[in-house]
């Protein structure tokens, strides 16, 4: 097939839906079908165009055999509601000028947020009478409404009217959480048009490995530690400052270390918070080339998956996935009712503590602390639900399969 994937993120961007959508752009170009990748520029997590892709409108790149065609965006390190709105159009109208350059696709595949993508891909699957999937990553606008990025009525009935918009000219919706299938029924989409199918995480890459002699662990002091990690967005849904309370309730242990990693200008403000809260015990690194993932998350006894108590049916943290592959034990600070909770319960893999609460989150690490035989049973129970639920291959096989369902419609 010819396949047009429409993602506002892509390879370089390290961390969020970039590397999810390259693995599954390459893992489709290796099973034989032609790709063609419709992106901005990449900018992320820093809000600043890469260097090497400063000052240019257009590019095209073929990578691992995917034709990626670039444009520019509208966008800035510490953006306003009217720059968050600039990106969006400039997204819109730069992108479909590439997106027509190209041969006529069997299907396109666009990825929300950002939601105003929906509109260029829509025409386009009208002019080339092309199916359209919308694979939906977020709940929008309820995600932006309830972390308070967008306040003003007017412009919420604006993305509510685009939200319509996409459910109907998608000819089908992939879901990464069975929440997202109860929200569109509530939007009215017949069932027959959602297809549920979760991220995933290359198996093979992201794996267990040991944590004697491990580089990580080596620069940064943490032998001999029981390391607690958090790797990814920094964002309003997060809360990193729920881990940071929870680590000042455990600086009378000099074994245990906290370590946060992220993007630079929101390790700042934590930074900032750590010293006016005594966390002393709290370690903030940027984040790390994607080939040294698997050793950075290898020299962690517990990955952290932390979520505001408002984040419910909205939001699924690929970071789930990734922390299981890479055999570790999970301790999740999220909603008990959210799809995020019910993933981990089900691995069998983690522990689930109250959203936003301090003491809960230091009780659990320091109970996992105790008990290393737990910790170890734990990451071997999430390495065995990735392996069954969350593969590469298996995402190939779903995404393969729905390709050939709408084409064939």
């Amino acid at each position: 097939m010819h396949i047009l994937i429409y993602s506002y993120n892509y390879h370089p961007e390290p961390i969020g839906i970039a590397p999810l959508i390259t693995e599954l752009a390459e893992g489709l170009v290796k099973r034989g079908h032609s790709v063609r990748v419709v992106t901005g520029m990449p900018n992320y997590p820093q809000r600043r165009i890469y260097e090497a892709y400063r000052g240019k409108l257009y590019l095209t790149e073929l990578t691992n055999g995917v034709a990626v065609q670039r444009s520019f965006v509208w966008v800035r390190p510490k953006p306003t509601l009217l720059d968050r709105l600039l990106l969006e159009v400039s997204f819109v109208v730069t992108s479909f000028v590439h997106a027509l350059r190209g041969k006529r696709p069997d299907v396109i595949f666009i990825t929300v947020p950002p939601l105003p993508v929906c509109v260029p891909a829509a025409l386009l699957g009208w002019l080339h009478r092309t199916p359209i999937v919308l694979n939906l990553q977020d709940i929008l606008p309820e995600a932006a409404v309830h972390v308070g990025l967008i306040k003003n009525p007017k412009l919420i009935r604006i993305f509510e009217a685009l939200e319509r918009f996409a459910y109907r000219t998608a000819t089908r919706t992939s879901v990464i959480a069975d929440d997202f299938v109860e929200h569109l029924h509530g939007k009215g989409v017949p069932d027959h048009k959602i297809v549920q199918i979760p991220n995933w995480v290359d198996v093979n890459f992201i794996r267990p490995l040991p944590k004697e002699h491990n580089q990580f662990r080596t620069t940064h002091q943490l032998t001999d530690k029981f390391v607690a990690l958090y790797s990814g967005n920094i964002a309003l849904t997060q809360g990193l400052e729920t881990v940071i309370e929870a680590a000042t309730r455990l600086c009378h242990l000099p074994d245990i270390a906290i370590v946060i990693v992220g993007e630079e200008a929101a390790l700042e403000r934590l930074q900032q918070y750590c010293e006016c809260c005594g966390a002393n015990n709290v370690i903030l690194l940027p984040l790390q080339p994607r080939q040294d993932l698997p050793e950075m998350l290898a020299a962690a006894d517990i990955g952290l998956v932390v979520q505001k108590h408002n984040v419910i049916s909205f939001n699924m943290p690929s970071k789930i996935q990734v922390l299981m592959a890479s055999g570790r034990a999970l301790v999740a600070s999220v909603p008990t009712t959210g799809s995020a909770a019910r993933a981990v319960e089900h691995s069998g893999g983690g522990i689930i503590v109250p959203p936003e609460n301090p003491e809960a989150l230091a009780a659990t690490i320091l109970e996992l602390y105790h008990h290393p035989e737990q910790v170890k049973m734990l990451g071997e129970r999430s390495r065995e639900y990735a392996l069954k639920n969350y593969t590469l291959e298996q995402a190939l096989d779903q995404y393969e399969k729905l390709f050939s369902t709408v084409q064939n419609r």
